[in-house]
């Protein structure tokens, strides 16, 4: 089989032929590594390879199959990690220079637990500085160029996760989510991105932004990869002070479910639509008409005050990450790049009342979106206000003028404060040929429902099976 077929695969079908063995793990990640080296040169999605820690990972998994060690659907496949999950002997940035040389000791828990369930680390992903921006990036290590047109933006702070993923590189990569950045780089990059519920995955030996709104999530093709890494990470950690102790749910089996009957809210209010570009709101009308047509009840809602559940983010994220910071920043503060700089040193001058408002905006939240879920079981959103913008410093351009690249988070982050469970999928491509995204919003620990019906949409549509050419 050719090498580009491989590399151009989800894992749920590389799983089916290493399972059979019609396939060897050595070569998938031959695929992926050639793959990646004819097309990183443009696309500059990882700060650090290891092809022969892959090679060697790969012979591994060949044996243990053939001897009849198979392990499940991730045996033998190679993942991206975004550079600030802890690798055991290999380097973590956190895309940063002043953590340039940092080499753990111990994998991260999430890291340790798709070892076991046979994937293995293909390298780590290039990001914006301690995942604090929406697309901006440093100098140290550069911007990632998005497949479907190398001008524009892939959205971040996970930016070569959704790249690398894009483009074949790898099947599969995870981030982190704190306002969005899972779920933007994977809509810019027409992926599938799932935030789970707070604490269902351990954040243990991930590289913090904001700690109570921090989540580890996967990137890849479609809602069936997802539901595959979600079985592998889910779990409780004592080691994650956030970590949820829950039941172990099968979330590759609520892919059975269809939207019949299903109760979707669509969300009208003004704080989404006042910046979202005309073609996302056409795309967006058509997916909510797809969902009726397949047996859901659609009715428009609004949530209102959106504006303060987004001012809480950005105030609890400032205060946290000073936190986290605070001595390191004092440290060698030129070593940051300049806009993380400003970021993290604004808290220092935040006054306590403001970190305590933010937090009683968010318990407001927490009932406001209780009443809702009484009457629907799931809202809709899109996932960016546009397509993939051109990058112009600070600010990307839009069809309707500028604005700052992190309100691309604008329509994500005001589910993290809460920790609902929320899902990206593609749902259309605008005239310039760049994925859009369909958001998808449950009540917390409904991952299984959330992802369920993202899956019956994407079941519906062929937007998923489209690869960049470039």
């Amino acid at each position: 089989m050719a090498d580009a077929t491989l590399s151009s695969m989800t894992v749920a079908e590389l799983a089916t032929l290493i399972k059979a063995k019609d396939v060897s793990p050595v070569d998938v990640a031959e695929a992926f590594i050639e793959r990646t080296a004819s097309t990183e040169p443009q696309l500059n999605a990882w700060i650090t390879l290891l092809p022969e820690a892959t090679r060697a990972a790969a012979k591994q998994a060949e044996a243990d199959i053939v001897a009849g060690g198979y392990k499940g659907p991730l045996h033998g496949i190679p993942i991206g990690l975004k550079d600030l999950f802890w690798t055991k002997g290999v380097r973590t940035t956190s895309g940063s220079a002043i953590t340039k040389d940092f080499v753990p000791s111990e994998d991260a828990t999430v890291v340790a637990k798709l070892q076991d369930a046979g994937a293995y680390a293909f390298g780590k992903t290039s990001m914006v500085e301690y995942a604090y921006g929406g697309s901006e990036h440093n100098d140290l290590y550069g911007a990632p160029k998005n497949p479907w047109d190398l001008a524009h933006v892939t959205g971040g702070s996970s930016s070569g996760s959704g790249a690398a993923v894009a483009a074949g590189q790898v099947p599969i990569a995870l981030g982190s989510d704190t306002a969005g950045s899972v779920r933007a780089p994977a809509a810019l990059c027409g992926l599938s991105g799932h935030k789970p519920t707070y604490g269902l995955i351990s954040r243990f030996g991930v590289s913090p932004l904001s700690w109570s709104m921090d989540h580890v999530g996967p990137l890849a093709h479609t809602v069936e990869d997802v539901a595959i890494a979600m079985n592998a990470m889910v779990g409780f950690d004592a080691r994650d002070p956030g970590s949820a102790n829950r039941a172990p749910e099968d979330y590759l089996a609520a892919l059975q479910a269809d939207l019949r009957g299903l109760r979707i809210g669509v969300l009208e209010d003004d704080f989404i639509w006042d910046v979202t570009v005309p073609e996302v709101k056409a795309a967006f009308d058509q997916a909510v008409t797809q969902l009726t047509t397949l047996g859901a009840a659609a009715e428009g809602v609004s949530i209102g005050n959106l504006d303060r559940i987004s001012a809480a983010q950005v105030t609890i994220t400032t205060a946290e990450a000073n936190t986290y910071h605070h001595e390191m920043i004092q440290r060698a503060p030129e070593l940051y790049h300049p806009v993380v700089r400003r970021r993290i040193e604004a808290g220092f001058f935040m006054p306590a009342a403001a970190y305590v408002q933010a937090q009683r905006v968010r318990a407001t939240f927490d009932e406001r979106y209780a009443s809702l879920f009484e009457t629907f079981d799931l809202l809709v959103t899109p996932t960016t206000p546009s397509p993939a913008p051109v990058a112009n410093g600070l600010n990307v351009r839009l069809p309707n003028g500028e604005m700052p690249s992190r309100e691309l988070v604008r329509l994500t982050r005001v589910f993290n404060p809460n920790g609902l469970p929320a899902i990206t999928v593609p749902c259309g491509f605008s005239g310039d040929g760049l994925p859009m995204g369909l958001q998808f919003v449950g009540p917390r620990f409904s991952d299984a429902q959330v992802i369920g019906a993202a899956h019956a949409y994407q079941q519906s549509t062929d937007w998923h099976k489209r690869r960049p050419v470039f």
